[in-house]
């Protein structure tokens, strides 16, 4: 049997044979999934990219060209050549120059002329500096936590390093057995809406997909990760669909507790999700909660994050490949499509997602290269659950928000900081400049504002529509001067005592952040409404007030004695802003899938919606398997 050392050295001698020999090849390493080329003359490379498309094709496997320490130019002759080569037009706000990788950094409010025609002006780059130019935009508006990644991912490179070199070594070490079987066992989110986790197994992997948190149950708060059949230190990789905690909040639990793999996600998705585990933190703090890992862990796991785009195939073990499609949920939300051994199976699981247009993002993604088995979300799977269309939605909340406003009263709008929050931030805007919605401030408070910058931080994620008008009509509506941002806990009391307003609050479900001491404050009186556009968990105080709660208690720091709240405000749901398909779309999708899977399985629904729908696609589709699986239930797909 070879060794992991003996599998790279048969891959270097293979490369070798098919490089100019003038390239002057110095080292080849495996840095996580790829295979980092290290040359004195990478311009003979940059100028022969073919020869490295068909070298990728042939090792099947992704390879990125990396120049040699002592050929790169001094970053200060660097900056100055980036300068000269670089139209004034494209606008760079900041060049950073990593060691470790050999890149440039360089970040442009234009980035489409520092790459140029064809990737021209990225090329003559490239040739000039002997680093690895690596452009990314200038966001409309700053975001604390993308500098904070960068600044962790400057600052750790060599660690960061060495940890995509020890990624490498787990992903390309020769397998030790055959895939003859593959088995899957939901270990949360199933049959239930909350702490999702999926653990994908063969002869010689171990991957988890998702591994959040449930807000709304603490007696049910986190997945089953103590079932014997769970190994940490053989976890190969984990995958995060999307940013949401139900999804990602449990993942840097995964680092207190002794893993050193791979996280596997878009880089928006990266992003978003540290965001909202940084947040999940400091509100159970507040809380006075238990707190199950600490920033420390998050930082670790931004560590091990490689981020993929769409369509990009990657190994992730020795017998499984993975590649991303659109989900159209959330911002970088992901469908998760497993190649599993040579051809053996294909497995595809949509984690949250929504097939349809949205203002803020494209549908789902429906065509996979093979397909034997899918696992798909059931929140609305059941047979009412078919939502009005997002014109009927709008004009519902248009409505409501003009008669609350019109009577002197305020509205708050408890929204998820990811997702439904920028979909009505847009819809708010339009109506407001087209003067359909009466002229009031609109607050913006809690992790809104830092979750959009991220947002225009990754316009390749946005719809197409959006996209063009932030960045080529030069209007971005995220940035309307309707918007306010509220700052202080003082500020607060002040918008209650003002004029009639709309307040839009995190969390959606009213389980934390700003958007609960908006609703002590605003409760009580008959003038104001709550409307909730996003769906409430079962267990949440959203969810009771939206079954008509009309007394809550809320304990006092500092007393002994709970507050009462008498509930006499309008409470509305305005259903159609979901990011989640409904019933039709989630059959619909089913239709529209290629190729037909031969297996589907029902998951992330109360469970007699996933049963429902299970049967539902059953009846509707002729040979194909379909189940309802539990929690714990391990089921053998091969």
């Amino acid at each position: 049997m070879s060794t992991y050392l003996e599998t790279l050295q048969e891959i270097k001698e293979r490369i070798k044979e098919h490089l100019p020999i003038n390239a002057m090849v110095t080292k080849i390493e495996f840095e996580g999934p790829e295979i980092a080329i290290y040359s004195k003359n990478p311009k003979v490379l940059v100028d022969n990219g073919d020869v490295i498309k068909v070298l990728a094709k042939k090792l099947q496997k992704r390879i990125v060209i990396r120049s040699d320490p002592s050929a790169r130019l001094n970053k200060e002759e660097a900056l100055k050549k980036i300068k000269e080569i670089v139209p004034p037009e494209a606008e760079i706000t900041k060049v950073v120059f990593d060691d470790n990788l050999g890149e440039a950094v360089i970040e442009a409010k234009k980035p489409g002329l520092v790459i140029g025609k064809n990737g021209v002006t990225l090329k003559e780059l490239t040739r000039a500096i002997l680093w690895r130019p690596n452009v990314i935009r200038t966001p409309p508006r700053e975001s604390k936590i993308v500098q904070l990644i960068r600044d962790i991912l400057q600052n750790e490179s060599q660690k960061r390093k060495q940890i995509m070199y020890d990624v490498g070594a787990r992903i390309h070490r020769p397998p030790v057995f055959k895939t003859e079987w593959i088995r899957v066992t939901p270990l949360g989110g199933f049959r239930e809406v909350g702490r999702t986790a999926i653990l994908v197994q063969t002869k010689e992997s171990n991957i988890l997909i998702d591994c959040g948190v449930n807000v709304g149950a603490p007696e049910h708060a986190f997945p089953a990760l103590n079932i014997p059949g769970f190994d940490i230190d053989a976890l190969d990789a984990v995958i995060v669909t999307h940013a949401h905690l139900d999804h990602s909040g449990f993942v840097p639990y995964l680092y207190k507790y002794g893993y050193e793999g791979p996280v596997y996600a878009t880089t928006a998705t990266r992003n978003l999700m540290t965001l909202l585990q940084i947040d999940y933190l400091d509100v159970a703090e507040r809380n006075g909660n238990l707190l199950p890992y600490s920033k420390k862990d998050i930082k670790k796991e931004v560590l091990h994050t490689i981020t993929l785009d769409y369509g990009e195939v990657t190994d992730i073990s020795p017998d499984v490949r993975l590649t991303l499609h659109n989900a159209g949920h959330i911002l970088g939300s992901a469908i998760v499509h497993l190649h599993i051994g040579d051809g053996l199976y294909n497995l595809a699981y949509t984690g949250d997602f929504k097939f349809a247009k949205t203002r803020l993002l494209e549908p789902a993604a429906t065509k996979f290269p093979r397909l034997e088995a899918l696992i798909i979300e059931s929140t609305y799977g059941a047979p009412n659950d078919v939502l009005p269309s997002r014109r009927e939605a709008e004009l519902k909340l248009i409505d409501i928000l003009n008669r609350v406003l019109e009577r002197g009263g305020k509205v708050l709008i408890p929204v998820l900081a990811v997702g439904r929050a920028q979909e009505v931030m847009l819809v708010l805007e339009e109506y407001m400049r087209k003067k359909k919605l009466k002229e009031a401030p609109i607050f913006i408070d809690g992790m809104i504002l830092e979750a959009t910058a991220i947002h225009t931080t990754h316009p390749e994620y946005l719809a197409t529509d959006l996209r063009e008008k932030i960045f080529h009509r030069g209007y971005n509506p995220f940035m309307a001067e309707y918007f306010e941002a509220v700052d202080s806990k003082d500020a607060r009391i002040d918008i209650i005592e003002g004029d009639p307003a709309i307040i839009m609050a995190t969390s959606g479900m009213l389980n934390g952040g700003p958007s609960v001491e908006y609703f002590k404050m605003m409760a009580s009186d008959p003038k104001n409404a709550i409307i909730f556009v996003s769906y409430q968990v079962e267990g949440t105080l959203g969810r009771r007030v939206q079954k008509g709660l009309k007394e809550i208690q809320f304990s006092t720091p500092g007393s002994a004695k709970p507050e009462l709240i008498q509930v006499n405000m309008d409470v509305y749901t305005v259903e159609g802003f979901s990011g989640h398909s409904d019933r039709k779309q989630l059959l619909k999708y089913i239709r529209r899938v290629t190729p037909k899977p031969n297996q589907i399985f029902t998951c992330h629904g109360e469970s007699m919606k996933c049963v429902n729908l299970a049967s539902s696609i059953h009846r509707m589709i002729r040979n194909v398997v379909t189940s309802a699986p539990h929690n714990l239930d391990t089921i053998r797909l091969k």
